[in-house]
């Protein structure tokens, strides 16, 4: 039994509740001071995470400082790549300009080059001729005579398309033809009637005058249609077969076939044997059934001296604008007596020709030989 105060002794009862009441201020400080240790971590934890708010309120700040710099940085990238495309395409469109710009040039020049081309170009069939026989150099060293040379000068007469209402007449005199074109009109008369025609000059169609020089071999030979065989075996036969002084043939120095185009060259040691062969124009080679190949005669050629001349008649007059009052011949009579006569400004005609209706014609002009006053 505890003593209570004033040395008194506790009833059992009071004993048992001041027990309890120790066991609960014990328990209470148990949880006062757990409270505390409770309290003090919290507070450290809540030092401890405002210091780290305070951080990552710092870091938050630089990346959004940095953020808005990659941005000004890309604004200012995607600035200058605008810029730069904007740019590109104001080039583009310039190259694109002075393309179309060239390209309305090259039009252009290909059409002066045709029209060129055209007016340059010589197409004619040239009839056969006879030739004349000169002489023939002394042959000291045939190997120097181992060509034939032939040397042909083309001339082509300069041209003039006459329209039908269109006539050309040709004076005599070259200050005739000068005469008439000063006049403003030329009044011819046709019977009872009178036909007002005008005067002009004659611009003539470019010509040329050229030379053709033709080196015919005497060694070699022009060959096509060979057999089917490789070249190799082809070259053999060849050079067998053309070798064989029974068929016309001679001692071989070289053959050649181009395969692309099947035809070929064979040249012979000693002059005489192509021009022989030539004359055959076949010959047959040596394979397992008769095979024949052409035969031609080898020649380069060359054009030299060529000239090209344009210009304006100076003896002929073009009268323009002429009605179909009577028929062809009547009316060139009427024209060739009207400038016939000096009171007319004319004098002595050469030549006259007059289309009528739609027909055409095409007038050819010679070289004056001599010059006509």
């Amino acid at each position: 039994m505890e003593e209570c105060g004033m040395g008194k002794q506790c009833p059992p009862q009071e004993e048992k509740k001041l027990t309890e009441a120790m066991e609960e201020l014990e328990m209470w400080k148990n949880k006062v001071d757990k409270a505390e240790t409770e309290k003090s971590r919290l507070l450290l934890e809540k030092l401890s995470a405002e210091a780290t708010k305070k951080q990552a309120q710092k870091e938050t700040m630089t990346l959004t400082e940095q953020q808005k710099s990659v941005e000004s940085s890309v604004r200012k990238i995607n600035k200058a790549q605008e810029d730069s495309i904007l740019q590109l395409q104001k080039n583009n469109q310039a190259l694109m300009e002075r393309l179309k710009k060239y390209e309305d040039m090259l039009k252009i020049k290909k059409a002066e080059y045709s029209s060129l081309q055209q007016t340059s170009m010589i197409k004619a069939d040239i009839p056969e001729t006879k030739v004349r026989f000169t002489g023939v150099g002394r042959e000291e060293d045939e190997e120097n005579y181992e060509d034939i040379v032939c040397v042909f000068t083309i001339t082509q007469k300069p041209s003039f398309r006459l329209m039908g209402g269109q006539a050309l007449i040709t004076f005599e005199k070259e200050k005739v033809a000068k005469n008439i074109l000063r006049l403003p009109k030329c009044s011819v008369a046709f019977d009872k009637n009178r036909m007002d025609l005008k005067p002009y000059s004659v611009p003539l169609e470019p010509s040329v005058k050229f030379e053709v020089q033709m080196n015919v071999s005497k060694r070699t030979i022009r060959y096509s249609n060979p057999p089917p065989y490789l070249p190799a075996e082809l070259r053999d036969r060849l050079e067998i077969s053309f070798s064989k002084p029974s068929q016309g043939g001679g001692e071989v120095e070289e053959v050649f076939y181009n395969k692309d185009t099947g035809v070929g060259k064979i040249t012979f040691l000693n002059t005489g044997v192509a021009e022989c062969l030539t004359l055959k124009k076949k010959y047959t080679i040596d394979a397992s059934q008769e095979v024949y190949v052409s035969v031609q005669p080898y020649f380069e050629y060359q054009l030299k001296r060529f000239q090209k001349y344009c210009g304006v008649s100076k003896r002929t007059v073009l009268l323009d604008g002429i009605e179909e009052a009577l028929d062809e011949e009547d009316l060139q009579d009427y024209l060739e007596i009207h400038f016939q006569k000096p009171s007319n400004y004319g004098g002595e005609v050469e030549s006259i020709k007059y289309i009528h209706g739609a027909s055409t014609a095409e007038a050819y002009f010679k070289e004056d030989t001599e010059e006509t006053n």
